[in-house]
């Protein structure tokens, strides 16, 4: 059986809040506090895992318990995350008492590769024997029985651990490989905070019971799961998900980063009872071939008829159509086919220009809003058509989307990208002539950390957003179409074009 991270040293790491019960999860910093004993709240931690259909390990006669690996979003075709918790049940005091969820992620995307992951350091890979340990064991003895750092007692690690250690992303949700660091995660502590606190009341003796949050089923689902991984909570999403509401995000096209931060909003929004609609700038006339997709089971024929749509196409791939957008459109498959409320609609109107194509862009979102009062709107585009203030530099009387939306709806917040440098695949004018450049390139941002969250100012900036939301470091994502996704015979195309 492998070995669990080393608690000790992650306690020493975790930082601790005020106790406080806040009905919103959204609030960071702040700890559930149980008024039991840890004994008493123990069986009823166990039982929430046991309904979330979480599989775990548990230790010998300690309140910790390891869920087993869960992929992000119940599956992904292209790439995935994989997350897992490291549960530790704390006494406050004999009368009260706390955990400390630990959120751990990995991925088999390589670009989050550890540097220096190939090179062999020594000749074993065994890292887990103490200085005492080894010397007991050349002296012939028997070695002392281990410690906190693993379920079954002792310090080995053996070399699948060591693999599990480097294959964890760095940067991206406080995950460091060469140190095997995780993430308090607050969201979940309260998640189970919220599901078994009531049941605790009782004093009748009754067996341990839980109460799910409720989900946002979509309308056709028989059920949806009691839990749905969805990465770690963005911090700043929820206070901005209304009914009726509409989030415009102006995004910097061609990156892994902004599809996925669209694809966790729509998942940790639904999983708390909001129904959610994706709003993506791809021309209007692929929302019947979009649907059909997110309705379907995701085989290969379903893609192949996903990818016959022209804009994957483009002879100037901006990064709409990108890997990173197929692999999201399939994500939100994968949430729907779990039974959660999740849609996605096109809106753009490529055929036109100017004003008129951020009028058509407008009342297309219009539609879509008074269609669904109910649910909350997450649109996606470039970062000109979000703005609600007037006016460009080229166009003073210019009104984009974003201002066109404002002066019609209650709710409309619109946020800027915001990420570290790092790469993205942009089409750029070429240095000579009126050629473009399609291709990675450099992108240059401001390091904010590794978590995704959303921030809103006190009040609108002069191009009419009221904040931003951040992504990280961005890594380029090239077209879909040189993957050969939806073709598996299809030749991989040249990194970068040109074309007039």
């Amino acid at each position: 059986m492998r070995s669990l991270l080393n608690v000790g040293c992650l306690a020493l790491l975790l930082s601790v809040g005020c106790a406080a019960r806040p009905m919103d999860w959204d609030l960071t910093g702040r700890e559930a506090i149980y008024d039991r004993p840890l004994e008493e709240v123990w069986p009823s931690v166990r039982q929430y895992f046991v309904d979330a259909k979480l599989s775990f390990r548990e230790a010998p006669d300690s309140p910790v318990l390891q869920t087993e690996w869960k992929e992000e979003f119940g599956g992904s075709k292209i790439s995935g995350y994989w997350h897992r918790y490291l549960v530790l049940g704390k006494r406050e005091t004999p009368t009260k008492s706390k955990l400390w969820i630990i959120r751990v992620t990995r991925s088999a995307n390589k670009t989050l590769s550890a540097p220096g992951k190939e090179l062999e350091w020594g000749s074993s890979r065994n890292m887990g024997m103490d200085r005492r340990r080894l010397d007991d064991i050349s002296q012939g003895l028997s070695p002392a029985p281990g410690g906190p750092e693993t379920l079954e007692g002792g310090l080995g690690l053996s070399v699948e651990d060591d693999e599990d250690r480097f294959s964890m992303p760095r940067g991206e949700n406080a995950i460091v490989a060469e140190s095997a660091h995780g993430t308090r995660d607050l969201t979940m502590e309260w998640r189970v905070f919220n599901a078994i606190a009531p049941g605790l009341e009782a004093k009748d003796g009754s067996p341990p019971r839980t109460s799910m949050q409720p989900v946002a089923k979509a309308p056709e689902a028989e059920s949806a799961p009691a839990f749905t991984e969805c990465g770690a909570p963005i911090i700043g999403l929820k206070a901005q998900a209304k009914a009726g509401g509409v989030l415009l995000l102006g995004e910097l096209h061609g990156t892994q980063e902004v599809p996925r931060f669209i694809a966790q909003a729509a998942c940790q929004l639904t999983v708390v009872g909001t129904p959610v609609s994706v709003g993506l700038e791809l021309p209007v006339e692929n929302q019947a071939r979009i649907t059909t997709f997110l309705q379907s089971q995701g085989r290969e024929e379903d893609w192949l008829k996903l990818m016959e749509a022209s804009f994957w196409r483009s002879p100037y791939p901006d990064g709409r159509g990108s890997e990173a957008v197929a692999n999201m459109l399939e994500q939100l498959r994968q949430l729907r086919a779990r039974g959660l409320d999740v849609a996605v609609f096109v809106y753009d109107h490529p055929k036109l220009t100017g004003q008129q194509r951020e009028q058509a862009l407008a009342t297309t979102v219009l539609k879509e809003v008074d269609a669904g009062p109910a649910r909350f709107h997450l649109v996606v585009s470039g970062n000109i058509h979000p703005r609600t203030a007037k006016g460009l530099p080229w166009d003073k009387q210019y009104q984009p989307m974003g201002r066109l939306l404002s002066a019609r709806l209650k709710h409309v917040v619109a946020l800027d990208v915001a990420y570290d440098s790092g790469s993205a695949w942009i089409c750029a004018p070429a240095e000579r002539g009126r050629m473009l450049d399609c291709g990675v390139k450099a992108a240059k941002g401001k390091d904010n950390g590794d978590r995704f969250f959303v921030h809103v100012w006190d009040s609108p900036n002069k191009d009419g957003y009221h904040g931003v939301f951040y992504v990280g470091r961005v890594t380029a994502s090239a077209p879909a179409i040189s993957k050969g996704l939806g073709n598996p015979d299809a030749a991989p195309a040249p990194e970068s074009t040109s074309g007039m």
